[in-house]
């Protein structure tokens, strides 16, 4: 791959931009070196369902599972020592697929600042994506979901989308990581938990046992965290930077120069933070299928 998270050349160009609201994602510290070794990029997965949760019934069953329960998804094995895998993208692919990842990002401590006014959302980009029809992988962190109840609902039901989960406080999962408090092993996992629990609240149905780091930070501690919760870690190749950008159309270049088939792109579903990923995404989706390549959910790619 090209562009990783933990390449120099992507951290640094996403450093000064995260460092400016706590809100933005888009690139880690990387992993240790036991983290380096939970990376399998390929699939040959078997279908899992979160620990915890009850497992979604057989194909064609009467009952589904419970609004907010990760459903029945492919995932990875688990890496050495039982770490929770990291996928990033398809590496034996022959065929043009790739996927957009939307990263809805609120931290716990923003309620007032959204009270205030300020939009983490962007229902204009779920509306274009959905007029474009391009399946898509939202990863929403569990205070998004909670400050937009019926948003989430309508993402988690419609067969467009899949959320997945990006923590419910977009606190650090290792630190530093651009400044983001950070949070213990024991916190780590119950802050999964609680990102599930607020999807269930909110009536979402389409939500899959994958999870994304805040900031894109973690290392085997983290990894070795997340083992009981049963997901598997869904980094990115391609780094949009949209966080904070003005332009969609540098946006849109570095997606296009960047994307590979097989690739997971990183975008953000948060207008205050990410105000021109809409526009990019109208110029980004149409040069993408003139140039042969298939839209598909995180699910898809894991699953080849």
């Amino acid at each position: 791959m090209t562009i990783s998270v933990r390449k120099v050349a992507a951290v640094a160009a996403l450093s000064a931009a995260l460092g400016a609201a706590l809100t933005g994602c888009g690139g880690g510290t990387g992993p240790s070196e036991a983290g380096r070794e939970a990376r399998l990029g390929t699939g040959g997965t078997a279908p899992s369902a979160s620990a915890g949760s009850p497992a979604a019934p057989e194909p064609g069953s009467a009952a589904g599972p419970l609004p907010g329960t990760p459903g029945r998804a492919p995932m990875l094995a688990p890496g050495p020592n039982g770490l929770t895998p990291v996928f990033e993208r398809t590496k034996q692919s022959g065929d043009k697929t790739v996927a957009l990842t939307f990263d809805a990002d609120m931290t716990a401590d923003q309620g007032p600042r959204a009270a205030s006014g300020e939009r983490f959302d962007n229902p204009q980009l779920i509306a274009t994506l959905r007029t474009l029809k391009v399946p898509s992988t939202v990863f929403m962190t569990g205070r998004w979901a909670e400050e937009y109840p019926d948003q989430a609902k309508a993402i988690g039901t419609d067969p467009n989308f899949e959320i997945a989960n990006h923590s419910y406080s977009h606190h650090a999962f290792t630190s530093p990581c651009y400044g983001l408090p950070a949070l213990d092993g024991a916190a780590a996992r119950a802050d999964v938990d609680r990102a599930f629990e607020s999807f269930r609240k909110a009536g979402a149905v389409n939500t899959v046992p994958y999870f994304r780091f805040p900031g894109g930070c973690y290392d085997d501690r983290a990894l070795r965290a997340l083992i009981p919760a049963k997901v598997t870690a869904v980094q990115w190749d391609v780094v949009s930077g949209d966080a904070f950008a003005k332009d969609p159309d540098a946006v849109a270049e570095q997606v296009l120069a960047g994307v590979k088939p097989g690739s997971v792109v990183v975008m953000h579903c948060t207008r205050s933070a990410a105000p021109v990923t809409e526009e990019a995404i109208r110029k980004i989706v149409p040069e993408l299928r003139r140039r042969g390549y298939r839209f598909v959910k995180v699910s898809e790619l894991i699953g080849r």
